[in-house]
């Protein structure tokens, strides 16, 4: 699959932009466990032409990732096309465009899923990135508002037409939000109206039996993987195995899982800060021990602290065999990680704007 000039490899699968959930610290880690292709969370064209502080933050994006896409959204033609402008200046390697946000939020601004009902907006919108753009333009969709305005197959011939170099389909409407079955079906009607755009599938991917089920069922090019990769950086390892193999690989081990949350922890207090880093991570440990004896109570045990020293102290020295720690003060802290001494590098904006101020 390519997209661009971007070979991608056979059924290659991406990690899903996901608000506060894909930032350079996990992505860093999904792409370490196989991801081929990561995006930014999403990113508001108004912020970024009004110069918010979180929007122009989350353009940070790192050599180590690549290839790694950004992907704004907005409902104002002038502001979508400006900024537009403002990320291709960063140099990603791809710009998305994010047509699927089903939040009221987003949607009551025309932008996400709420242009879904104006697809003439949806053109002009997508136009106006490509002409700006100096790199491939892609989309990410649903299938519709609702069940009554699926129009998904005249979106894909519209958007390719306007010369988007891919398009992802979470296949599920906007009025499903994220509940019920994502319907693969459409997916596989996509792919067999012979398009010379890839189509990736998006939706209930969220185990690698399920992503090579997609790919079987629904002849897609690659596979974005969303909320399957919540906590879990190693779906990407395990599916790819499984689709060659047929079997799974052992599960990470209760070690590989505290040195990886570890380094997830470090790597976010490197970018944000230790305060905002530490507040941050809280809301992704339930999905890294989840079904291990004890996780709620490390859990709460962690939610309380506001250093990483301090979350380090309990994360470390944590037994899920051990009832005794589950309760008791902590002991000392064992040896960290060999991983925490590796460092995050600069972000590629910041070498864009230096040598752009030389």
């Amino acid at each position: 699959m390519r997209i661009g000039t971007i070979e991608l490899g056979e059924r290659p699968l991406f990690l899903a932009p996901m608000e506060d959930v894909s930032d350079p610290p996990f992505r860093l880690l999904c792409k370490r466990y196989g991801a081929d292709m990561v995006f930014t969370e999403f990113i508001s064209s108004g912020g970024l032409v009004h110069e918010s502080e979180d929007a122009v933050k989350k353009l940070d994006i790192y050599d180590e990732e690549r290839p790694v896409g950004i992907q704004i959204f907005g409902g104002e033609l002038e502001q979508v096309r400006e900024a537009a402008r403002i990320v291709d200046q960063i140099g990603p390697d791809v710009i998305d465009i994010n047509f699927g946000c089903p939040v009221r939020k987003v949607v009551c601004k025309d932008a996400g899923a709420g242009v879904l009902r104006d697809l003439n907006k949806m053109r002009a919108l997508t136009e106006a990135v490509i002409e700006v753009a100096t790199r491939p333009v892609t989309v990410k969709t649903r299938l519709g508002w609702d069940d009554r305005s699926i129009r998904i197959l005249e979106v894909a011939r519209m958007l390719e037409d306007c010369g988007v170099q891919a398009l992802t389909v979470h296949a599920r409407t906007r009025a499903q939000m994220y509940k019920g079955s994502a319907r693969w079906e459409w997916l596989r009607r996509l792919k067999e109206l012979g398009l010379s755009i890839p189509i990736i599938g998006n939706g209930d991917a969220l185990t690698p039996e399920k992503v090579k089920q997609m790919f079987d069922e629904t002849g897609v090019d690659g596979v974005m993987i969303g909320r399957g990769a919540i906590g879990n950086p190693w779906i990407f390892r395990d599916a790819k195995i499984y689709m060659e193999t047929g079997e799974l690989p052992p599960p990470p081990s209760w070690e590989e899982r505290v040195r990886v949350v570890a380094e997830h922890l470090e790597l976010k207090c490197q970018w944000l800060g230790e305060r905002k880093g530490v507040l941050e991570m809280r809301r992704m440990y339930g999905g890294y021990f989840k079904g291990f004896p004890g996780a709620s109570r490390l859990r709460q045990l962690l939610m309380d602290k506001e250093t990483k020293a301090e979350v380090l102290e309990i994360l470390l020295n944590f037994r899920p065999d051990d009832p005794e720690i589950q309760v008791a003060v902590p002991r000392a802290v064992r040896a960290v990680p060999v991983a925490l001494t590796a460092r995050l590098p600069a972000p590629t904006r910041q070498k864009a704007q230096t040598a752009e101020a030389a």
